[in-house]
């Protein structure tokens, strides 16, 4: 009986930090964070970049958010939390943040949102050059760069976000 106590507990444990809940993944900053973001003065989307590059060939997981597996938004939200940028959980909800640019003014940092599933933002990457960005891409695949103006990607791209100043 107490095993199975402990066994539910534990469950539940797990249950409660699942990034689909929207619970922060380590490692992230410490409270204090900041949701304006860090400024790109300085080197942050160097620095941003830099991570997410570090990322490629971490494997997809539905719902994950850590090195050990991502989703699109996991991987995003992973990536800028370690630069103190707090992003939603969801690539409806990370759309919404920043200010939208035009894709002629793309650069390294901007979060790049495509059109993959349903109407409107359902995919998310994170650009590294004019022309490139890595992401999260699907059940079969792992952390990638691959360019935005590919056959796949360009008709899919629906907003370009700035989140950092």
């Amino acid at each position: 009986m107490i095993v199975r106590l402990l066994a539910a507990l534990a469950a539940l444990a797990v249950t409660a930090a699942c990034a689909s809940t929207g619970a922060a993944p380590r490692p992230f900053p410490a409270p204090g964070g900041s949701r304006g973001g860090p400024s790109a003065a300085g080197g942050a989307a160097s620095a941003v970049v830099g991570d997410a590059l570090a990322l490629r060939g971490a494997p997809y997981r539905d719902g994950g958010a850590d090195p050990s597996g991502f989703d699109c938004s996991g991987f995003a939200q992973y990536v800028f939390g370690r630069h103190a940028l707090l992003l939603p959980r969801t690539v409806s909800a990370q759309a919404r943040e920043g200010r939208a640019v035009r894709r002629q003014e793309i650069r390294a940092g901007d979060l790049v949102f495509f059109s993959t599933t349903a109407p409107g933002p359902s995919h998310v990457g994170i650009a590294i050059g004019p022309d490139t960005f890595v992401h999260a891409p699907s059940s079969r695949g792992v952390v990638r760069v691959e360019r935005l103006s590919s056959s796949y990607w360009a008709p899919r791209l629906v907003t370009v976000r700035r989140v950092l100043r």
